[in-house]
């Protein structure tokens, strides 16, 4: 009966719902009138009764039609529908009273008053049992999914009368952590507490539990939800009536912050004039043109009015995506923009990408920079940062060009990790070739974290606090630099344009910032309360993991003591020891051979004689405080 139901068109259904209405309506006035014990049979055994209830029928039906009565979907019959039922009760009661007196067989107006209430009880009752008999078909029919609303509130409640006939889905019980509800019968449901839920669940055969509490914190939505998903059901939460009319983001209700707010630096400017004049009309090619740091570089590079901009880039992808973006600007800008994949370790194709396109600026950023990884593969760090740059910058002044600037790290300085150290001995390969070269003027930028970048905590603050937290700190007390990026590259810009050979420059990057604050100000940031012993109904934790092999506390910017002033307000010159020709061929040397024997200790063993407080050894890790 279920499948011939549900094959049914509306208007099939409409004729069925009113022929069953006006059954019932020829059955009520009977039965009014037998009631009120008037000659049923006299009144309609005759024509005039006859047509007295085929006309009381007739405009009955057209009433029915006009109100729209038939066209309430059963499972969706509420106290809207009832009152309407309740009005076309009241109309066919008076139209009955009319046709009487037109009939000249009046009766008493109290059977009419009978009639009206019998036929609302009949077709209110009638919606009732015809949706009842309905479902119990589909229940018959196929299984339901057995579900708890996690939530007794107000939406709770609506949600469990919406699914009460539902066709798929039975509601059984409530849970909730308010205590005042706990016991309490809502809705026809028990209302349980969340505590017992795997209890609840084994009972009542439960596959699902609906999260009705909109209002809660996304957070604490998600603490509960992975609490249920690992008992083993699936979760499924009820957006709140603003996400339901488009006023509030139904999927993610965090807001981008500007890096600048989160930090609170001021916005700086980008590159002066000079920089401007310096890559005006030039060939410059870009290393790691695909990360965070030599993307922003190529886009200010444009903004420049280069000849030509040479993107090179170890990652497919990295490079496609850079590409894809820059491929616009450039053509607005008519420069020319040349995309080439390889590495700067391969000798080869560095000198014919440098001679080639004519190549005037190099600006080196290329680099392994994640600490972690790169102490987990240190050949492969060691490669790259350090035979990398010195290959590049080799061919670079083999074949003439006028600058060379090398994007350095913070963790170069007094490194404790194989990061630190192949970037420190990068500067020094540097510096050896600014003393000896006669063309190419060769320089190093040094500055701290890029907030944004692929290897910042931001981007990994804000993934935490979307799961809901816990957000992930080394320790209570690590601190570290930080610039935007936008700011950083255009440093790094006019202090590669007022280079004269073989400076090392760093940025200013303010007072250092404490993680652990950083991650309660994102945190606030996004709406929501951290979670400790003082608020321990806060949103989201904040967790210290402890401090990873090679991890300072504490990050530094200059090696020596002090450092001198520039022209820039934001840029400063350092003076540091060097290693002469001799000692960088040794090292480079020495380097080279561990890594064609794939000899770990022999290259750890190179970055521990050059480079100064560099050890790699488990007891770098600064203790706690």
């Amino acid at each position: 009966m279920s499948r011939w139901a549900v094959s049914l068109d509306r208007r099939e259904k409409r004729f069925i719902l009113v022929t069953v209405d006006l059954t019932l309506t020829a059955l009520s006035y009977v039965a009014a009138l037998a009631l009120m014990g008037a000659p049923v049979a006299d009144m309609l055994g005759g024509g005039v009764g006859q047509l007295t209830l085929a006309m009381l029928l007739g405009m009955t039906g057209v009433t029915s039609v006009i109100l729209k009565i038939p066209n309430i979907r059963l499972n969706a019959y509420d106290a809207k529908g009832i009152g309407w039922v309740g009005v076309l009760s009241l109309i066919s009661a008076l139209i009955a009273a009319a046709l009487h007196r037109i009939a000249s067989a009046p009766l008493d107006s109290s059977t009419f008053i009978v009639f009206g209430l019998m036929l609302f009880v009949a077709l209110a009752s009638s919606r009732l049992v015809m949706l009842e008999v309905l479902v119990a078909f589909y229940r018959m029919q196929g299984k339901r999914c057995r579900v708890v609303i996690y939530g007794a509130g107000t939406t709770g409640m609506q949600l469990a009368r919406a699914l009460v006939h539902h066709d798929t889905i039975e509601p059984v019980a409530f849970v909730d952590d308010n205590p005042s509800l706990q016991n309490l019968t809502i809705a026809g449901l028990p209302v349980l507490r969340p505590m017992d839920i795997e209890a609840i669940v084994a009972e009542r055969q439960v596959e699902r539990v609906l999260l009705a509490m909109p209002s809660l914190s996304r957070p604490k939505q998600s603490q509960i939800a992975k609490r249920l998903t690992a008992a083993g059901l699936e979760v499924q939460a009820l957006p709140s009536f603003s996400q339901l009319i488009g006023q509030e983001p139904l999927v993610d209700k965090l807001v981008s912050l500007s890096a600048a707010r989160i930090m609170g630096r001021e916005v700086r400017d980008r590159q002066s004039d000079q920089a401007t004049q310096e890559f005006a009309g030039r060939a410059v090619l870009v290393t790691g043109g695909g990360g965070s740091i030599g993307s922003e570089l190529c886009r200010q590079v444009l903004s420049c009015a280069p000849r030509k901009l040479v993107i090179f880039e170890l990652s497919e992808l990295a490079l496609y995506e850079v590409e894809k973006a820059l491929r616009p600007l450039a053509q607005e800008a008519d420069v020319e923009l040349v995309a080439i994949l390889g590495s700067v370790t391969e000798a080869r194709l560095v000198r014919h990408v440098i001679e080639h396109h004519d190549v005037d600026v190099v600006l080196h950023a290329a680099a392994y920079k994640h600490v972690t990884l790169v102490e987990q593969n240190p050949l492969v760090g060691l490669a790259n940062n350090v035979l990398g740059t010195w290959t590049l910058a080799r061919e670079t002044m083999r074949a003439g060009c006028e600058r060379f600037v090398l994007v350095s790290s913070d963790k170069a300085v007094r490194p404790t990790n194989v990061m630190g150290a192949s970037k420190r001995l990068a500067e020094l390969v540097i510096q050896d070739l600014a003393a000896r070269a006669n063309r190419t003027i060769f320089s190093t930028v040094r500055f701290g974290n890029v907030i944004g970048s692929s290897g910042s905590v931001i981007p990994l603050f804000k993934e935490q606090i979307a799961r809901g937290g816990p957000v992930t700190v080394t320790h209570r007390d690590v601190t570290r630099f930080f610039m935007t990026v936008e700011e950083a590259v255009s440093l790094v810009l006019v202090a590669g344009s007022m280079a004269q050979g073989g400076e090392v420059y760093v940025l200013d990057m303010g007072e250092p910032v404490r993680i652990w604050r950083l991650a309660e100000h994102l945190i606030d940031e996004h709406g929501y309360t951290v979670r400790s012993e003082a608020d321990p109904d806060g949103d989201i934790a904040i967790v210290e993991i402890g401090l990873k092999p090679g991890e300072k506390l504490h990050e530094e910017l200059v090696i020596g003591e002090g450092h001198l002033t520039t022209s820039h307000e934001k840029i400063f010159t350092v003076r540091e020891a060097r290693l002469s020709e001799i000692e960088v061929a040794s090292a480079i040397r020495s380097l080279r051979e561990a890594m064609a024997t794939a000899d770990v200790d022999a290259a750890a063993a190179v970055a521990r004689r050059w480079v100064e407080g560099y050890r790699r050894d488990a007891d770098t890790v600064e203790p706690r405080a």
